[in-house]
């Protein structure tokens, strides 16, 4: 039986589950591992699934294949279920190609969303290219409405894109993205771009949210405060807290314990909400948990003012 949790409209008229479980659990965990998280998440109630196309160095985390089999395995309806996955920084030159790998890889009927992973395009080398060369963004991003016509994929998005990404990408789209994913927890609430996605109709959505495995924030008093008045584990906070701003979130673990806990929301007062929204501003922590910084400020080959990150180095906020 599917979980009891809210679904988000996108622009699309498509339902997004609240609640998702990422299949990208790291590079040493083997594939048949992964299999086995979405199939137990699947039997907990997980109705969304978050994944990324074949293999790291060539276009993702190579998780597709074992994701679309436990999907088939789990005897869930596929209209149930929604699942997402991504075009990889080296794809921007093959889009169609690259999304029937991922379309074949995982073996469904369709795919409910399709994200541009990352703004920034990376060659057959894998080195970044910048915007003004091509294919940049706006080119893939051209390539990626096609898909919309084949009737193998419903809603069509990006991650990691910026207010001034997204500024660049609208003056050129024809389909308003239905969905940003992007790192967001209470040391970074992404605040101004929820509110600019709103204003757009584009639906935020996050990952990381529980720090990468770094939740810094674990620690504050208050957020400690609102987990022991709710007597729920942190996690459960952070998700609920998430849901109550409207953003669908994507946790992963392996623990079956944990990901009960994850799917299982609790109701937050108003000022509870306002509490965890405002631990950003205390001295410190304002800042990004994911490991991928570097003290040169460089993310993937792009700098953060490519990004339009309002950072330095390290991935601390610049408030």
């Amino acid at each position: 039986m599917a979980a009891d949790i809210p679904h988000f409209t996108l622009n699309s008229g498509h339902k997004m589950p609240a609640v998702g479980v990422g299949c990208y659990l790291g590079q040493d965990v083997s594939k048949e591992a992964i299999e086995d998280v979405c199939g137990n998440a699947l039997k907990l109630g997980y109705r969304h699934v978050d994944t990324s196309a074949l293999d790291l160095q060539a276009a993702g985390y190579g998780n597709e294949e074992f994701v679309g089999k436990a999907i088939r395995n789990s005897g869930i309806p596929r209209s149930e279920i929604f699942l997402t996955t991504k075009l990889w920084c080296r794809g921007f030159s093959h889009v169609r190609e690259a999304f029937e790998e991922s379309f074949k890889a995982l073996g469904v009927e369709y795919i409910d969303l399709y994200l541009m992973h990352w703004p920034m395009a990376h060659d057959e080398n894998n080195k970044a290219l910048s915007f003004e060369e091509h294919p940049n963004f706006v080119d893939a991003w051209a390539e990626m409405e096609k898909l919309l016509d084949t009737g193998k994929v419903r809603s069509i998005g990006v991650s990691n894109f910026s207010i001034k990404n997204l500024e660049i990408l609208l003056k050129h789209a024809k389909v308003v993205p239905a969905n940003n994913q992007v790192e967001t927890h209470p040391c970074l609430p992404q605040h101004e771009l929820k509110n600019y996605c709103d204003e757009k109709g584009i639906i935020l959505s996050a990952y990381s949210p529980l720090g990468h495995g770094n939740p810094a924030y674990f620690d504050d008093p208050d957020f400690v405060k609102v987990a022991k008045d709710h007597a729920v584990m942190p996690a459960q906070v952070t998700v609920s807290w998430l849901v109550e701003r409207g953003i669908p979130v994507i946790v992963r673990t392996t623990k079956v314990e944990r990901m009960k806990a994850n799917i299982s929301l609790v109701k937050l007062t108003p000022e509870e909400v306002k509490t965890i929204s405002t631990i950003h501003r205390k001295p410190g922590m304002h800042r990004s948990l994911v490991p991928y910084h570097t003290s040169e400020g460089v993310f993937f080959g792009w700098t953060y003012e490519q990004l339009g990150w309002p950072m330095t180095a390290g991935g601390i906020v610049k408030d």
